[in-house]
């Protein structure tokens, strides 16, 4: 199993950029599709990202497509979501989360699919 820890949220103006990072303990880190959500408050928790197990696939939201970029590398066993043109609407926890699936399938895009999950990274975004 892994154990996602999210790092690189903080406070940036609207229109910056941040990058957050995942780093997944385990040895079988490249065996995970990785995923990044969000969850605003009083809101639900939202798919904002997915990569495949070797990077080949990612997926995006609407709402972040074109600003957002999601990527990885296995041998440090990291995931990165790089985040430009920061909108106020962006401001949330984001989490990063891990699902074991088989070589070839596309990463899931709900919450539900996903196996293991960390405790989350605060983005604020002022106007």
């Amino acid at each position: 199993q892994v154990q996602p820890v999210e790092s690189g949220g903080g406070l940036v103006q609207a229109g910056g950029s941040l990058r957050l990072s995942c780093a997944a303990s385990g040895r079988t880190f490249s065996s995970y599709a990785m995923g990044w959500f969000r969850q605003a408050p009083g809101k639900e928790r939202e798919f904002v990202a997915a990569i495949s197990r070797n990077g080949g696939s990612t997926y995006y939201a609407d709402s972040v497509k074109g600003r957002f970029s999601i990527s990885r590398d296995n041998a440090k066993n990291t995931v990165y979501l790089q985040m430009n043109s920061l909108k106020p609407e962006d401001t949330a926890v984001y989490y990063c989360a891990a699902d074991l699936v088989p070589n070839g399938v596309s990463p899931p895009r709900v919450t539900w699919e996903y196996d293991y999950w960390g405790q989350g990274t605060q983005v604020t975004v002022s106007s």
